[in-house]
């Protein structure tokens, strides 16, 4: 049966040492657990989609200009996808299996048409990887539950800005929408 893997966010500005918004260490620590992910996936002809987030710096109408500095703006250094995803993006993003999409929202469900790729491929085990655990990996787990995916999170390919969160989201994952933490 076809999966999907959805890395989400994994951005120089949200994992990088000098990202606007970074999770640091334990973000750059889970890079070859995502890129290894990522290649298996492809390989196995499953799908691969990359939603990223993007912003305009201090939009007025967006709700994370009030709670975050600007980060992931369209066009920027930040907005580049961070260490050895880079590099497998663009060997691979023209790949049919691959697609990169933007986000303006937590969720990859969001205001995006990856409920209905989703559907159109027949895809019901939705793998989610990436950053934030606690915040963006935890709302698209939320609207996959929602929309009845079956949910595997890769707990060595999640990463947030403090453990607190971390192990909240964790549990919260397994006890809430009754997904597999493998």
């Amino acid at each position: 049966m076809t999966k999907a893997l959805l890395i989400i966010d994994y951005t120089n500005d949200f994992v990088a040492p000098t990202g606007a918004l970074t999770a640091g260490k334990p973000a750059q620590a889970i890079a070859p657990a995502i890129v290894d992910l990522a290649e298996a996936y492809r390989a196995a002809g499953d799908f691969v989609y990359l939603p990223t987030d993007v912003h305009t710096p201090h939009d007025p109408y967006h709700p994370e200009s009030k709670l975050f500095p600007p980060h992931n703006v369209r066009g920027s250094w930040g907005r580049e996808f961070y260490g050895p995803l880079a590099g497998w993006y663009a060997e691979h993003q023209a790949d049919s299996n691959v697609t990169m999409f933007d986000k303006t929202r937590y969720s990859s469900f969001a205001g995006t048409p990856l409920d209905l790729w989703l559907r159109e491929r027949n895809i019901h085990d939705v793998h989610l990887v990436g950053v934030c655990t606690d915040i963006c990996v935890l709302h698209t787990a939320v609207d996959a539950y929602n929309l009845n995916y079956a949910l595997t999170i890769h707990e060595a390919a999640v990463a947030t800005f403090k453990p607190g969160g971390q192990d909240w989201a964790l549990d919260h994952f397994k006890t809430v929408l009754g997904a597999t933490v493998v």
